[in-house]
């Protein structure tokens, strides 16, 4: 293959992956939660940790010099693409379990602490912006 087909195998892969990915999240988290009700989001916790079993599981599988060889780009295209769009909090889980293999108990503590504590006021801005601007309600 060309050398400027095989940089963009990758981007390409990681868009199609991605698009299934987040399909997978709407459909999968939708019928959970038709079938649970509105009491809970519990679409949304069996996404977040089904793709984070998925993530610890392949990451793991698919590392050199793991039981399972595949090419850089399709394990991109499955760790980054298919399991970013189905959630990014794979990522996260595997970002933390990084640090902590590392050692990194204090880094990943401020990870954890930082990424839930900045995102949950980073959308209460974002919806208290919006109310502001456009007199929108809560979501």
């Amino acid at each position: 293959m060309p050398e400027s087909n095989v940089s963009l195998l990758k981007p390409v892969l990681i868009f199609l992956g991605a698009g299934s990915g987040g399909l997978l999240r709407y459909w999968l988290g939708g019928l959970i939660q038709n079938w649970w009700g509105p009491t809970f989001p519990l679409g949304t916790l069996i996404v977040n940790v089904s793709g984070c079993l998925a993530m610890g599981f392949l990451a793991a599988a698919w590392a050199p010099p793991g039981p399972v060889l595949i090419r850089d780009e399709y394990r991109t295209a499955v760790l980054v693409g298919v399991l970013g769009g189905y959630t990014t909090f794979s990522s996260f889980g595997r970002e933390t379990l990084a640090l902590t293999h590392d050692g990194e108990w204090l880094r990943a503590g401020g990870y954890v602490f930082g990424s839930v504590a900045l995102s949950l006021l980073a959308v209460w801005i974002g919806a208290a912006l919006a109310a502001k601007l456009f007199g929108a309600g809560a979501p």
